[in-house]
């Protein structure tokens, strides 16, 4: 057997001294540029998310308590504790719970039964990191709202 000379290859060619490391720094600029878009378009859109949740759930829950109520009154002040709750349960101001909720009957008085009453809460969503100066080219809330039905029981003057 004779045995033929292995062809040794060599370690590093000329000219690579010049370029070691150079991919790491491109894989970490590539993972930057990507990344961080990513990221705050899911901070961005998590928030949307949770304040279209909690504004479902006022309005539903404000419904519930203006309807079921004795006075008109009491029915206010339950709509804007629930919507004080909703909100805050998905991390948004309970303070603005007021400025958020519009209530409208449909007949006069307002708790006749068979009426309904229509609520609507409106929430602004601020988007995060976004410097003031901006506020020409870009706007600097995204507004989530939703309506919903509430109808008065129908038997609501019996018994």
């Amino acid at each position: 057997m004779s045995a033929r000379p292995r062809s040794r290859r060599p370690a590093r060619l000329a000219g690579d001294d010049a370029e070691a490391g150079s991919a790491v720094v491109e894989f970490i600029a590539v993972t930057v540029l990507l990344l961080v878009p990513i990221v705050y378009l899911v901070l961005v859109l998590g928030r949307v998310q949770a304040a279209s949740f909690a504004v479902e759930a006022a309005a539903r829950e404000a419904g519930r308590a203006y309807t079921t109520a004795a006075t008109p009154a009491d029915g206010a002040r339950g709509a804007v504790a629930a919507v004080d709750l909703a909100l805050a349960d998905q991390g948004f101001s309970a303070a603005d719970g007021a400025d958020a909720l519009t209530l409208t009957c449909s007949s006069t008085p307002c708790l006749a039964p068979g009426s309904s009453v229509r609520v609507e809460v409106a929430v602004e969503v601020a988007l995060p990191f976004v410097p003031s100066f901006v506020h020409s080219a870009v706007p600097l809330v995204i507004a989530v709202d939703a309506v919903q039905v509430a109808p008065v029981d129908a038997y609501r003057g019996a018994g």
